[in-house]
């Protein structure tokens, strides 16, 4: 039988109990009690202290949670209602379609694709538009989605490699000197559909209880609906275990980039003199990532997923960024192990973000694992261990880097204040370190810039010949 968050805390011998038992904040498990759920890493600990069984863990549905997301599908479609969203469990939620008609070239009728949710405020065209979000459709909690429109400088990649997207209130009419065009005009020049008037609060709950699972949504031009075949085209779906997406979001071939941050009233800038030349190895990378890299006076070559080493030692590089992306790192690793690890053997100072710092882990030695719920937002709070600060970051991403597998020489630096995930690790004897997170942001808070200024330090004292490169840059905790 289910327990509530509170009493489990209580049986397991109260809060101080349960934080020296699981090697968290106070923060941490105040975000268990407003979230009703404790995450399945610290299950084995808190059942054996408090003398539960697994039942107890598991979440049981509000009342009124239970009668809005289990309905059974009607035979006939809700008067007003133009698309639907279908889960793998056999939910079926009605809204109002906007953006692509899901017969759109190329869509092959369906969007099928993992639900997933984002808490951000702001942003939802960098959100849509980041390459990490490649198999899933989107929910987003905010509520007010599309009012400052669409412009040419917000993408984060060529294209949208999301599936879809599931809003609460109907697309607006854009309302700001920005715009140059309305969402809905936007989604359908990019053929992806989107599902409004939708409980998204209900929806957002539903994943972060139950966990990730497929969806479809369908938003066809005639309104026809055949919720059986919909309901098995989610279950049938895979799921992002065990699938390299990377590929599917890289560049065709290397370019140069060239161009800087966004600053007000000028724009977009190019970057400052370039002191160090760097190789980003795109697995999904983010154009505010390359702008970032630039701003610290970077000179950067963009390479595609599948790059050899070989290949990426041709450009002489002075450092590697390993970049986001989508995806199963194990599914990645296999071809891009091989090649980070050639490098690494050649001394070169290493930085990885998301995909990047999983990938680095891996070729550690280090293992990765499939999150309870993912991170998406930018309001996520992470610990600086070797500076007690805490910052507010962006991230994206459904896996993680499971601390207990890192071998030794590997150090977390980083933690998230959420469920304490590794956010972050340093190599001791190499010049390579990694984030879980977004410092770049696009969209979210920039707290987490200097990383970019450690990684130029930390070429400049590799260049300079230093031979532990790391120490003093990544300081222990």
């Amino acid at each position: 039988m289910s327990q509530t968050v509170e009493t489990i805390i209580e049986k397991a011998g109260g809060l101080d109990r349960v934080a020296e038992l699981t090697g968290v904040g106070l923060e941490a498990i105040r975000k268990w009690r407003q979230t009703r759920a404790i995450p399945t890493r610290h299950w084995p600990i808190l059942m054996r202290e408090a003398g539960l069984d697994m039942a107890a863990f598991h979440t049981a549905p509000s009342q009124a949670e239970t009668a809005s997301m289990n309905q059974p599908a009607p035979d006939t479609v809700p008067e007003g209602a133009t698309a639907v969203l279908v889960l793998a469990d056999g939910t079926v939620l009605w809204g109002r379609g906007f953006g692509a008609h899901t017969t759109a070239a190329g869509r092959d009728g369906l969007n099928v694709g993992e639900i997933c949710f984002s808490t951000g405020l702001t942003g939802y065209q960098e959100t849509l538009t980041d390459p990490s979000f490649a198999g899933q459709i989107i929910t987003f909690t905010f509520p007010h989605i599309g009012n400052v429109g669409t412009n040419s400088l917000d993408d984060e990649a060529r294209g949208v490699a999301a599936r879809g997207l599931v809003v609460r209130q109907d697309v607006t009419q854009p309302a700001n000197w920005r715009a140059t065009a309305a969402l809905d005009a936007w989604l359908k020049a990019r053929a992806i559909p989107g599902i409004s008037g939708v409980d998204t609060r209900a929806l957002t709950l539903r994943i972060r209880d139950g966990g990730p699972q497929s969806a479809v949504l369908a938003f066809p031009a005639d309104g026809r609906f055949d919720i059986g075949a919909l309901t098995a085209q989610a279950r049938a779906w895979a799921g992002l275990d065990g699938m390299d997406l990377a590929r599917e979001v890289t560049c065709d071939k290397a370019y140069g980039w060239s161009e800087g941050t966004w600053t007000w009233p000028e724009g977009r800038q190019d970057g400052p003199m370039k002191r160090r030349r760097v190789v980003a190895i795109d697995y999904g990378a983010k154009h505010n990532i390359l702008r970032c890299l630039t701003a610290v006076g970077c000179d950067v070559t963009v390479v595609p997923a599948t790059a050899t080493a070989d290949e990426i030692l041709g450009y002489d590089p002075e450092g590697i960024f390993l970049s986001n992306g989508p995806g199963d790192p194990a599914a990645t690793g296999v071809y891009a192990v091989p090649t980070i690890r050639a490098l690494l053997d050649r001394g070169l100072p290493v930085f990885g973000i998301c995909l990047g710092h999983q990938l680095l882990a891996l070729t550690l030695g280090a293992r990765t694992y499939k999150l309870a719920r993912g991170h998406r937002g930018a309001n996520q709070p992470v610990k600086d261990l070797s500076t007690g600060r805490v910052e507010i970051t962006s991230q994206n991403h459904g896996f993680a880097v499971d601390e207990a597998s890192l071998p030794n020489g590997v150090r977390v630096t980083h933690t998230s204040l959420f469920d304490g995930s590794n956010e972050g690790i340093a190599s001791e004897t190499l010049p390579a370190f990694s984030v879980q997170y977004h410092p770049e942001a696009s969209p979210g808070p920039s707290d987490s810039f200097h990383l970019f200024e450690r990684f130029v330090a930390l070429m400049d004292r590799v260049h300079a010949g230093d031979s532990q490169p790391v120490s003093g840059l990544v300081p222990s905790a």
